[in-house]
């Protein structure tokens, strides 16, 4: 009699697609993470690269295709992956345009260029602050350099 096992044995290397642990740190949304995790799953492993189309996404994942070529971009900025174009040759030699060629970046790329995002945040922050101190001081001295007797009001008051 055969043991009755609930689970079939897998393959962890064909059967399965690694995500960096970094990614919950790094601030997807949720339709991003999806359209991510999607690329990871399809990826070629040595050359870090797929191609499938914007509806195969949309199918895989449930968004619409506008809204994932919007997460594709939102991952072309923040340096998850790039996007190239491609050519396809017809028989009769006329070129046409292919299929997005996709290709995932090191995770570490995407973790430096979120630090300096966050950094320059940091910057305008202090920037805008100083400024606003700045402000506030010049205001409040012109306001106590100012006496009684020598403003428009007070010429007003005293011509009847």
């Amino acid at each position: 009699m055969r043991k009755y096992y609930p689970y079939p044995t897998r393959d962890p290397i064909k059967n399965y697609f690694p995500l960096p642990n970094e990614i919950h740190d790094l601030g997807l949304t949720p339709g991003e993470f999806a359209v991510y995790s999607f690329l990871m799953q399809c990826e070629d492993r040595k050359t870090h690269q797929c191609y499938p189309s914007y509806g195969t996404i949309s199918e895989h994942v449930q968004l619409s295709k506008n809204t994932v070529r919007k997460h594709v971009y939102s991952l072309v900025e923040k340096h998850f992956i790039t996007v190239e174009n491609t050519t396809v040759t017809t028989k009769r030699g006329q070129k046409r345009n292919g299929t997005l060629l996709y290709t995932i970046r090191p995770i570490e790329e995407a973790i430096r260029y979120r630090a300096e995002q966050q950094m320059a945040k940091a910057e305008e922050e202090q920037a805008r602050q100083r400024a606003q101190k700045k402000l506030t001081r010049l205001t409040q001295g012109s306001v106590a350099q100012r006496e009684p007797g020598t403003g428009a009001d007070d010429r007003k008051e005293a011509s009847p």
